[in-house]
Formats: C-alpha cells, structure tokens, sequence
C-alpha cells in the first residue's frame, strides 16, 4: 500500500502542474477511447452482471450496475463536457494590496491526493476520474466488488491514454488491495492521502468516518422527500413526484418520502394511487393514508428508510410546519421539494429545511452534476464543510496564498 501511495503522491506535482490547454486534450481522447472500447467495457460488464443476477442484487441496483451502448456514449459525452468547462485550477478569488505594499492573490489550487469510495455504478469511475484530472487531483478509486470487472476495463482505458500523453497512470488507479481491510488502510495514510471521498451506503459511510485519519467529506444516503402543498397544481404534483420515485428508484436523488397536506388528502391520493400502480411501486401509508386508499400499513423504521428500490412511503401532514419538522426528524440533508404554486409557503419551505438541494415544482432526482452544469460529480456531499451538494471541480480544490513583497520586513 505504502509504496503505491508513494507513486500516486509523486505523480501529483506533475498533474497539479499540467495547463489547461494539454487537460482538455488528454480527457478528450479518454472520452473517445471509451466510445472506440464499448465492445470491451460491456463484455466486462456482462461478467458483473451474472455475477449481481446470481448474488440476487435487487433491481434498482442491477439498473446502476448496467451499461450498454447508450451509457457508455453518456460516460464519453460527460468526459467531453467536463473538458469544456474553465479550468478551476489558477484562477485568483481575490487580491489585495495591504499598507505595507504587499499584493496578496488567494489562488485555487488541487486538494492533491484523493481517495474515492463507492458501490455499484460503474460510470463513476470515468467520472470522478474526469473531474479529479480536470481539477489537477490524482485519484485512487474502490469500486464495489459487484463492478470490479466493469471498473478495472474503464480505468485500464483511461490509464492507456494517459501513457499515451507521457503521463503517469498513477494519476487514475484503482485501490490494489479492495478488501476491508485495504479500504481501512487507505484511510489512516493521511501522508499520502489528502481527502476521502465515500459515497454509498449508510454503513459505508459510518465505517469511514469513525475510523479515518485522512479529511472525509461525506456522501451520505439520500432520504429524499416531496411535500405536496394545499395550493399545489395537482397535474403537477403527479409529474413531478413520479418522476421523482420513478425514473430511477436506485438513485440517491430518488424519492423516498411523499408528504401530503390533509387539506387535499382525499383529492389526490386516489390519483396517487392509480399511477404508481401502473408502474409496481409498493406503497406504504400512516394510518390516515391507509384509511382513504387501500395500502401497506408503513412502520416508524419507513420514514427513517433509504429504500433505493420502486418503494415509497407516505404520510399524511397537519400543514407546513408539520412537513418541515418531519423532513428535519428523518431527512439526510440530501434533496428535497415542494410542490405549491404559494410563493410564500415556497419560500418558507426552501428557506428552513438544511439540505444541500431544495426543490420548488421539480423532481429532486435533478440533484446530479451533469444536470447542474457540472458535467459530472464525484458524489452528492451532505457535509457542510468544505463542499455540499453536487461536487465538480471547483470543489475538488483549495486555494493558497500567493504574497509577492518588495523587501518587506516585519517590524
């Protein structure tokens, strides 16, 4: 481990350095060696896909598993757009000259070394991958056990044109050792490793910050809710709330929680009903929504539940307050909204609940880095320091201090 880390350290002042110019070219042949190797990658991702249907991996997580010709041009087109994107590294936040005639520049700069966990998703690796090169960071990645076939294809593709470009492969590597073991290793080599980066499941998540050395910021599991207002547009509120459930169940910005204001209770579960019907949800209720449309009774552990699968629970609300409370009690401060043509009771709402994305008439499943501008992320961060929300590069950097002086000396 220790000799691995040294090269993936060593490799960092050659990336940290590169100009913008030679970044952009070099993810833009990655970006077109991922479309030329599609044959390869699927191959490969067929292997993990037999393996998930024999491990009896749900749906929705099979869904985040697979990748066909459509995904694999999806991977190549972020690669493209995150190398369209200005170069995050350089660019002055501000400058000052103090009275002693000193011209002070805050600068950003690459964090250095990060290590990135996560489950199942495979287009993460060429992702993370991306934004860490754009943002002049080398990365180390552990992909789950589930994706290691597809994982190792995709990293071998992008390593092959950084030889290409004369550059270190150890720029983008995967964790040698991805037991439990490797994992709880990599996080105590804070000489080596300058942030870590888990996103997945809640025991993932738990495991790495209680045990790490190394600065985490955390991408924890996203217990999304929608609020459906008394003066919600009810056409909309359907759109919008199967979308949200219903696109992907097995995404963190999936809903999991649907709120309803008993005002409108009555209207609109019925409606509720007979859509998510059509598409094999299985819906849990609170007593009061169980009285007006014939579901499964949902327990306390419901509303304290990732289901990441076509689950979801629904609870009846008194007003506002009683919706906002609730997502404060159960929320993971990840992504959630409101559906109200108020635009008091919306600002109310988007103004107290502390999550990293508020939603007004939107489908919470909009919180990703591609949809935000970023051309990817490397995770949802539910932290609030140094990042939240969707991370692109120009989260992936810190800033320094540049002091250019005439022969000041301190009195």
């Amino acid at each position: 481990m220790e000799s691995f880390l040294k090269k993936a350290k060593n490799a960092s002042s050659i990336i940290a350095t590169l100009d913008g110019a030679t970044k952009n070219k070099v993810l833009n042949n990655m970006a077109t060696a991922l479309e030329q190797h599609q044959i390869y990658i699927t191959t490969e991702n067929k292997k993990d896909m037999e393996n998930g249907k024999q491990n009896n991996l749900s749906s929705a997580l099979i869904d985040r598993l697979f990748l066909d010709e459509k995904r694999i041009k999806g991977m190549a087109e972020a690669i493209r757009q995150i190398a369209s994107l200005k170069d995050p590294v350089g660019k002055t936040h501000e400058g000052w000259v103090v009275e002693n005639g000193m011209n002070i520049h805050k600068v950003s700069v690459p964090i250095g070394v990060i290590g990135i966990i996560y489950e199942s998703r495979p287009n993460v690796t060429s992702d993370t991958a991306a934004l860490c090169f754009k943002s002049g960071n080398i990365c180390i990645l552990k992909g789950g056990k589930e994706a290691q076939n597809s994982n190792q294809a995709i990293a071998k593709i992008l390593q092959d044109v950084l030889l290409d470009h004369n550059l270190p492969k150890e720029a983008i590597s995967l964790l040698p050792d991805s037991s439990r073991e490797g994992v709880a290793n990599l996080i105590k080599q804070d000489k080596y490793v300058d942030l870590i980066i888990p996103r997945g499941g809640e025991a993932l998540i738990r495991f790495v910050s209680s045990n790490a050395s190394v600065p985490v910021v955390k991408h924890d599991k996203g217990l999304c809710h929608t609020y459906i207002d008394q003066d919600a547009n009810i056409q909309k509120a359907l759109d919008v709330t199967f979308n949200a459930k219903c696109r992907r169940p097995g995404i963190c910005g999936a809903m999991e929680t649907l709120l309803i204001d008993k005002k409108i209770a009555k209207k609109v579960l019925p409606k509720i009903k007979e859509q998510f019907d059509k598409s094999g949800t299985i819906l849990k209720g609170c007593s009061k929504t169980c009285k007006i449309i014939d579901i499964q009774k949902a327990t306390k552990e419901d509303w304290d539940t990732e289901y990441l699968d076509n689950i979801l629970s629904i609870k009846i609300m008194s007003n506002l307050d009683d919706a906002i409370n609730h997502i404060s009690k159960y929320g993971s401060g990840h992504s959630d909204a409101i559906i109200t043509e108020n635009y008091t009771t919306a600002e109310k709402f988007l103004n107290n609940i502390d999550s990293a994305c508020v939603y007004l008439n939107a489908s919470t499943q909009f919180t990703d880095g591609g949809e935000f501008g970023f051309g990817a992320e490397v995770g949802i961060s539910t932290n609030k320091l140094h990042a939240r929300g969707p991370m692109g590069i120009n989260e992936l950097t810190t800033y320094k201090f540049k002091i250019y002086g005439n022969g000041q000396t301190r009195k």
